[in-house]
Formats: structure tokens, C-alpha cells, sequence
């Protein structure tokens, strides 16, 4: 199976880099999958998006992410997100009550976070 080299980086920490067979983003362009040899491309994540990929050695993983960018070369696809938590790490009470929050960027990373949890839970 081909792969290729994924890092998923933000602001405050690395959150994974390895192997992954696909990736896909939400970027200001629509939803982009990258698999293997694809074109070199750059791409703005969108503000409550979220980041899927699936490694070469386990389950897929799902993380809500805002804004940064997707940087896809011949070797490596980049995603650098001004913010990101993994979907397995959201509290769901306090993403629900941020959702609902007055101040926009709280509101957004809340959104963010349901959607990943509700991505993770597709299967």
C-alpha cells in the first residue's frame, strides 16, 4: 500500500506525524482529500474544521482544527492549524457549551470539536 508522510501540528504541540494512506481537510476550497503522489498543492483550513487521515499502522484518526494551513508536497503533507484537538480528547459538555459561547473564536473551536466527535463516531 503507498503512503505517504503526514504531520498535524498546531500552535501549542505536534500532534502527529507518521505514515498515513489518506488525509482529508476542510479548506476554504471545500473538503480536499490527498492520497499518494498527489499534486503539490497549499490550502487554508477552514475556521471550525476538521482534519481525517488514516495511518498506514493503525484506526483513523479525527481532529477539529482552527485555521492554518495544508501544505501537500511529493513527500509530505503538512497541516498547520492555529489550533487542534484530536477528537478523543474533546469534552463534549464543555464543546457543547462553547458552541454556544458570545465570543466567536470560543464558539468556533467549540463547533470544531462537536463536528470531530461526531466524524469519529461515523466510523
Amino acid at each position: 500500500m503507498a503512503d505517504i508522510t503526514v504531520e498535524l501540528v498546531s500552535v501549542e504541540r505536534m500532534l502527529w506525524s507518521g505514515t498515513a494512506s489518506i488525509v482529508t481537510a476542510e479548506t476554504a476550497e471545500g473538503e480536499i482529500g490527498v492520497l499518494p503522489g498527489h499534486e503539490p498543492m497549499l490550502g487554508q483550513l477552514v475556521d471550525n474544521g476538521v482534519v481525517t487521515f488514516r495511518p498506514t499502522d493503525g484506526d483513523r484518526r479525527v481532529a477539529a482544527v482552527q485555521g492554518g494551513f495544508l501544505s501537500v508536497t511529493d513527500e509530505k503533507v503538512t497541516v498547520l492549524a492555529d489550533w487542534a484537538i484530536w477528537a478523543n480528547e474533546v469534552d463534549e459538555k464543555q464543546a457543547t457549551e462553547d458552541a454556544q459561547s458570545d465570543n466567536e473564536l470560543t464558539r468556533s473551536q467549540g463547533e470544531a470539536a462537536l463536528r470531530a466527535l461526531r466524524r469519529s463516531r461515523e466510523g
